[in-house]
């Protein structure tokens, strides 16, 4: 799997375009997409970006994470984690959302 240098974050309102990933990432992230995942929020990772690794985060019910993490490995890609998760705002829980965070590539 590569990944370039530079990030991608992709806000909920974006449309899904291809024009707003960059050719690492946007392979992943088209790949939920096309199996129906909402995809809302994806980083290459790294220094200086919105995620140290490389992560694409979704939405979906209790079972989405494992059908996500599904496509992902049958496609080949080296998921480092599965992770469900609940921003806290104006001490309220806001989610949750799932991720799934990429293993960086190497140097």
């Amino acid at each position: 799997m590569t990944f370039p240098a530079r990030p991608v974050l992709l806000l909920e309102s974006d449309p899904p375009s291809d024009s707003h990933l960059d050719a690492g990432i946007g392979a992943v992230v088209n790949a939920l997409r096309a199996a129906g995942i909402e995809t809302f929020e994806s980083c290459q990772g790294g220094e200086g970006h919105s995620y140290k690794e490389p992560t694409v985060a979704f939405n979906g019910d209790r079972s989405e994470g494992f059908r996500a993490l599904a496509v992902a490995l049958r496609a080949g890609w080296r998921v480092k984690d599965l992770r469900r998760g609940w921003r806290v705002e104006d001490g309220e829980p806001t989610g949750p959302w799932w991720e799934l965070v990429f293993a960086a590539r190497e140097s």
